[in-house]
């Protein structure tokens, strides 16, 4: 069960038609608050385009697990030595079972029916500069989804973390009043040497 923030990432790579050429997006997702953690725009389909994407997340989160398909580029050597370095699990969906990454396949499709096809981009810089700004601005800032509550990722991230910190604070604040509450008693008995020796905790 996926329950906390960078429990679970997923990542995707899909194409995008220009005027004159098709440009690349690789994009990494936390599961959990559906927040967008990397992305990169690229020319070729390599594998440095999730690389570079990973290396983007990476410097502001790191996942517990990181969930793609099989391609060769999430496959590849460098992609997952970086993963491992990060002490990350590595989960891949079996052969020819495109739902199992279902989360990164969705985020590809409200992308595209939300940004890519309703703008003709003039070149790839013009693609780069709306895509992002799509992604960092609008997807994680003012577009709100059912599953977060009608929130939008950045928003309900937050709340969450800031909940969950009031809920530690509140347990721990518990723990330390049921501490001072209750009546002195010897700690056990530690043998030193041959010597016996009790304290008492006030």
């Amino acid at each position: 069960m996926i329950e906390r923030p960078d429990q679970v990432w997923c990542g995707d790579i899909t194409y995008i038609r220009l005027r004159h050429e098709f440009v690349y997006l690789a994009v990494l997702l936390d599961i959990f608050t559906r927040s967008v953690r990397g992305w990169e725009l690229g020319r070729q389909l390599s594998q440095e385009l999730p690389k570079a994407a990973l290396v983007r997340a990476l410097r502001s989160a790191r996942p517990e697990i990181h969930h793609s398909d099989q391609g060769v580029q999430y496959a590849a050597d460098g992609y997952t030595a970086l993963l491992r370095a990060a002490g990350v699990q590595i989960s891949m969906s079996a052969q020819g079972q495109p739902t199992e990454n279902a989360y990164a396949e969705r985020f590809m499709r409200t992308l595209k029916e939300e940004e890519i096809y309703l703008h003709e981009y003039h070149d790839f810089a013009d693609a780069r500069e709306h895509i992002g700004r799509f992604l960092e601005n609008v997807y994680m800032h003012k577009r709100v989804h059912s599953a977060l509550g009608y929130l939008p990722p950045a928003e309900f991230e937050a709340l969450w973390r800031a909940t969950e910190k009031t809920t530690m604070e509140a347990a721990s604040g518990a723990a330390c009043a049921v501490f001072k509450a209750a009546p002195a008693a010897p700690e056990a008995v530690a043998v030193e040497s041959t010597t016996l020796v009790t304290k008492e905790i006030s």
